[in-house]
């Protein structure tokens, strides 16, 4: 059975516990804990990192409440620091040289993984009442043919239920889902190079991290031929942080079953001192939240966004900063980053000003689950001084006079062909394609263009006839996620009124 037909099976479970009063992320969730214990006993990692009687043999051989007890005795002892090793259990021996890899892999597991256990597990709690429902999970999983065709396929089969989730509920965990296609997009043309530092500090479930790692695999023979420096890349190369508990244990797993490192991606908030701690980075690619923060920035070095309660704009600072000279990153965005008056200018200023800001893709909307939120990705290179480094920035318009795109529209690589063509081969954006006019949606736009517009860059040409789109919309969560990207346009709108305004009074008193 390959991974496809699993999630199939799988996520036709979630009807069975929707009756339990269990929501798709809850049910993911459960399934994070089953399905890490299933695959610890599939791969014979259970040794020195899962205490005994807390393994999948001891939960599948029970049945009815005893089974559930047990569960919940489970996620609360992998939770704790003091429960990582049962009576009688030891780390296992280091190997000798002449070891097979299998038996090698299993003592780097073995000396890796408590930590990450009591990442996935810290706080655990069952969301199950009935012991039955459980049996059902429990059963339905043990049946599955795992590794019929290939067993690297847990992580596709991970990564699938995630997508599975982002599309049920429109958002996935809590924040916008970025789709596949657009994240396999943006680290193509970024390029991504093998002993660099790549980082996403907004890391979610880790697709961009996931995808970075997939290119360069593909690229070195699964890093083979990076010969001894093989080591650093796996366990050093990505860097991430993310903010949400139900989210980062989502991300811990799913790095895990890619065969990525964990150490460098942590929990915390990027735009708190923790942010600092992710250090320099060669490459950023992230999609961080959208809308209100609940709060400033509590970090000292974001200077230009320190008193900006939402969250794009002190993200943007925070890439800007955390770029190595010569450091490059794509970055989605919501439409008021362009366009903001007060901070949000000001922050334009400064990336126009430190860094080469070289192109802007207008995506469609509909691509986040949410019609009415306007995205685009931004693509700039720190420069190595800190003045004068965008000379002109390219702008494709690929939002204006494109088909609806939903549940029943995706969105496909086919989209990107002629943008891709437009970019060019060159990761810091020297290759330019002709510039198509205003009949066309591949445009340059100097520095001194750009200066007389005040610094917007929320440059349309092409009629968008967006009211025509939302006319034909059919499906009703189609419509109401309208609504709702409409209602947090004229949110954003308002919080940077407010802010220009604060600026302004600001001012007023200094003076």
């Amino acid at each position: 059975m390959n991974a496809n037909n699993i999630v199939a099976k799988l996520w036709r479970l979630c009807a069975v516990l929707r009756k339990d009063g269990i929501t798709y992320q809850q049910y993911v969730t459960e399934l994070t804990y089953l399905l890490f214990l299933k695959m610890m006993a599939e791969r014979n990692r259970e040794a020195g990192c899962i205490p005994s009687g807390y393994r999948w043999a001891d939960l599948s051989q029970s049945d009815g409440l005893p089974q559930l007890e047990l569960y919940r005795n489970l996620l609360v002892a992998l939770g704790s620091t003091n429960s990582r090793l049962g009576e009688g259990d030891e780390l296992l021996p280091k190997p000798s040289k002449s070891a097979d890899k299998d038996e090698k892999d299993r003592y780097a597991d073995a000396r890796l993984i408590p930590d990450m256990v009591q990442a996935i597990f810290s706080n655990a709690a069952t969301f199950i009442r009935e012991p039955q429902n459980l049996t059902t999970l429990v059963k339905a999983i043990d049946d599955l043919d795992w590794f019929s065709e290939d067993r690297d396929q847990f992580g596709d089969l991970y990564e699938g239920l995630l997508q599975k989730n982002a599309e049920e509920t429109k958002r996935g965990a809590g924040q916008y889902f970025t789709p596949r296609v657009l994240i396999d997009i943006l680290v193509k043309l970024m390029q991504p190079t093998p002993g660099e530092v790549i980082q996403d500090p907004a890391s979610g479930t880790g697709g961009f991290l996931i995808a970075a790692d997939r290119y360069m695999r593909k690229k070195t023979d699964d890093y083979f031929d990076l010969g001894e420096k093989a080591d650093w890349q796996k366990t050093n190369a990505f860097h991430g942080m993310e903010n949400v508990a139900d989210t980062y244990r989502l991300l811990q797993m799913n790095l895990y079953l890619h065969g990525m490192a964990t150490e460098h991606v942590r929990m915390g908030d990027s735009l708190s001192d923790k942010g600092m701690g992710l250090g320099k980075a060669d490459l950023i690619l992230t999609n961080p939240p959208f809308g209100p923060a609940g709060g400033t920035p509590t970090r000292d070095d974001l200077t230009i966004t320190a008193s900006v309660s939402s969250y794009q704009l002190p993200f943007v600072e925070h890439c800007i900063r955390s770029l190595k000279p010569g450091g490059r990153a794509a970055i989605v965005v919501p439409d008021n980053v362009l366009f903001e008056d007060g901070r949000g200018k000001a922050l334009r200023q400064m990336l126009m000003d430190w860094c080469d800001l070289h192109t802007i893709l207008r995506l469609p909307t509909g691509i986040f689950y949410a019609q009415g939120v306007k995205t685009n990705v931004i693509f700039f290179t720190r420069g190595k001084s800190e003045s004068g480094n965008t000379d002109e920035v390219w702008v494709y318009d690929l939002r204006a006079q494109m088909p609806k795109f939903g549940k029943t529209n995706q969105l496909t690589a086919n989209h990107f062909s002629d943008f891709l063509k437009a970019y060019g081969g060159n990761s810091l954006g020297h290759e330019r394609g002709k510039d198509e006019g205003e009949e066309g949606r591949w445009r340059c736009f100097t520095r001194e263009e750009i200066e007389a517009r005040g610094d917007n860059l929320d440059i349309s040409w092409l009629r968008e006839e967006e009211e025509e789109l939302e006319d034909g919309l059919s499906e009703p969560e189609d419509i109401a996620a309208a609504i709702l990207g409409h209602l947090q346009a004229a949110m954003n709108e308002i919080e940077a009124l407010g802010a220009e305004l604060s600026d302004g009074n600001a001012e007023e008193v200094a003076e």
